[in-house]
């Protein structure tokens, strides 16, 4: 049976700043415990006004020490911009705190852009190609130290976080299935290679003492409301941030606008096309049918839902909404490790 995430990027909106958006988040975790959500994932990015998640260990902390049952993660760390025992100490922290409840989604893109790429890492000369390396070492460091293991994750160690490969082309697929752990495509995003990157993950995949079998979780956005119509309408400030981001101007998530298509050049409107694949926007019997629809189309074992909407207590009623159209019948204490 299909499972339902949410995906938090902590929206910073117009006029607010990141403690309002750190508080919206606490809420709506609290909420999406509640309503019998899976679990809760933020995302690093850097140097985004309108995402207050960069330091996402410092978030997953919070948000995991507000809630009792919810499983919450990463997704994901951007692990070229970390030392592979720097994650293994945080999460492994995470871990051991809150036993059972931590998720390490991983990527290897810099979730930023090139100058505060060189501000995180202080040098341009790392290589991302190095990445399966890394998530070896890693995966490494998370489990019983070997004898004469000179170094050592304190805490880490024999914590066996899972992991999870994030991506959104072919390349995470293949490493996935490779090292036998979860993925999760950015298809809420990036749709364009998510059939062919589902196809090689499932044939190619290798049991793992992780997983014995593959598990595909897939981006998709919702924007659900009382009518069609107000979520249309809703949806519209998620549009406007996504097309600043492609425009090289990312900012704080706008109020929703009415006439913001009207403004879109021709290849703007066909990325949104793109994302709409990946998307259910309208009242509850709409995104019911919708999210049916796509997950009969693609086989997904979850989906990990974002909804992105200018007014917090509209967008609690969004994930409200769609958790009375899809996880009504579930109970919040049904957690796996994956």
């Amino acid at each position: 049976m299909t499972k339902y995430s949410v995906l938090d990027l902590a929206p910073v909106v117009q006029g607010s700043n990141p403690t309002e958006a750190l508080h919206n988040s606490m809420d709506l975790i609290q909420h999406a415990e509640k309503w019998g959500y899976n679990r809760y994932w933020v995302a690093e990015h850097h140097n985004m006004r309108g995402i207050a998640s960069s330091a996402t260990s410092v978030v997953i902390g919070y948000l995991a020490g507000g809630t009792s049952s919810i499983r919450v993660g990463a997704g994901g760390v951007m692990l070229p911009n970390h030392a592979p025992l720097v994650i293994a100490e945080h999460y492994g922290t995470l871990a051991s705190l809150y036993p059972g409840r931590i998720d390490l989604g991983l990527g290897r893109a810099p979730g930023t852009d090139q100058v505060t790429m060189q501000a995180l890492r202080r040098t341009l000369t790392g290589d991302i190609d190095g990445f399966p390396r890394d998530v070896v070492e890693l995966q490494h460091y998370l489990r019983e130290p070997q004898q004469g293991q000179r170094v050592v994750a304190v805490p880490g160690a024999g914590t066996d976080v899972p992991i999870w490969i994030l991506g959104s082309s072919l390349f995470g697929a293949q490493l996935a299935a490779m090292l036998g752990l979860p993925y999760a495509f950015a298809s809420h995003f990036a749709p364009k290679y998510m059939e062919p990157a589902i196809e090689h993950y499932r044939e190619k995949f290798e049991p793992s003492e992780q997983l014995d079998k593959s598990y595909v979780m897939l981006g998709f956005n919702i924007c659900a409301s009382e009518t069609d119509e107000e979520a249309m309408y809703l949806r519209t400030s998620s549009l406007q941030s996504f097309v600043n981001l492609r425009r090289g101007t990312p900012g704080q998530l706008p109020p929703p606008d009415e006439n913001f298509q009207a403004s879109l050049q021709p290849g703007e409107q066909q990325m949104i096309d793109e994302i709409g694949r990946c998307s259910a926007v309208g009242n509850e019997e709409t995104v019911r049918a919708r999210i049916k629809s796509f997950v009969e189309e693609t086989g997904a074992d979850e989906l990990m839902l974002v909804s992105s909407i200018f007014e917090h207590e509209k967008r609690l009623r969004s994930y409200e909404i769609v958790a009375g159209a899809v996880i009504s019948s579930k109970t919040i204490s049904s957690r796996t490790l994956v």
